[in-house]
């Protein structure tokens, strides 16, 4: 006797399933997204610290951290947008420092500030980082490049660096009371261009001196600028001061 067929199954519906998420095209898998977006970025920081803004293309940074244009156009949409990036990055940690810096340095001395030790609270932390990886000098050159870019090199560094140094200003204005806004203004003006210059790292010094001076000596560097700085706000200012 033959078995009695299946009753018919009417009006079942079948669950339905959440169709499976599907990545957005040019984007890598999730996972990866953090450690190439930091390889896209350590990869344009050595480039256009090499090579100037300019001359830097965004399919040249693709290419050389293993990635596609349109990756590169997924996390930041322009060439600008990359460099504005690149260049943020590390100006968020020194300013930390810097302000940390200063706060310690004003904080230890109270009444004892004087024009040295502001100086050499703001400069010490930047400095520190030229002995370090590979990376933060790339970074430090492009400061020093950024810094003599006449087209809009000052509206980047404004933006990136302007609080910390007018906290600078405000620490050094303790040491000199007296001392005419317009007069710090200027004496900083001539600081931060002999900071240029030494971040820049051009072995000039070296090549001038015959070997006597090294471009990348801090230990030798930072006392002698201290001193030379504090002297030039002294004389510009001119006002006496701790």
């Amino acid at each position: 006797m033959s078995a009695a067929p299946a009753p018919a199954l009417k009006n079942v519906k079948k669950k339905a399933t959440a169709p499976s998420p599907r990545a957005k095209p040019g984007r890598p898998p999730r996972a990866l997204d953090q450690d190439l977006r930091e390889r896209i970025l350590d990869v344009a920081e050595e480039q256009f610290s090499k090579h100037g803004y300019d001359a830097v293309s965004t399919r040249a940074v693709a290419k050389a951290a293993g990635a596609t244009s349109a990756m590169i156009h997924y996390y930041f949409s322009t060439k600008r947008e990359l460099f504005d990036a690149v260049f943020a990055r590390r100006a968020d940690i020194l300013n930390v420092e810097r302000m940390a810096s200063l706060d310690a340095y004003e904080k230890r001395s109270g009444k004892d500030v004087s024009v040295e030790g502001a100086i050499e609270a703001f400069l010490a932390p930047t400095l520190a980082r030229m002995d370090e990886t590979e990376g933060w000098r790339y970074y430090l050159a492009l400061v020093a490049q950024v810094g003599h870019k006449p087209q809009w090199g000052g509206e980047v560094m404004t933006r990136s660096f302007d609080p910390v140094i007018q906290r600078l200003i405000s620490v050094i204005r303790k040491a000199m009371p007296e001392a005419a806004d317009v007069n710090l203004y200027w004496a900083y003006h001539f600081l931060s261009g002999a900071l240029l210059l030494t971040l820049a790292e051009t072995d000039r010094i070296d090549r001038l001196s015959n070997g006597q001076c090294r471009s990348a000596d801090i230990d030798a560097i930072l006392p002698r600028m201290v001193r030379f700085a504090a002297a030039g706000f002294r004389s510009i200012c001119g006002a006496a001061a701790k």
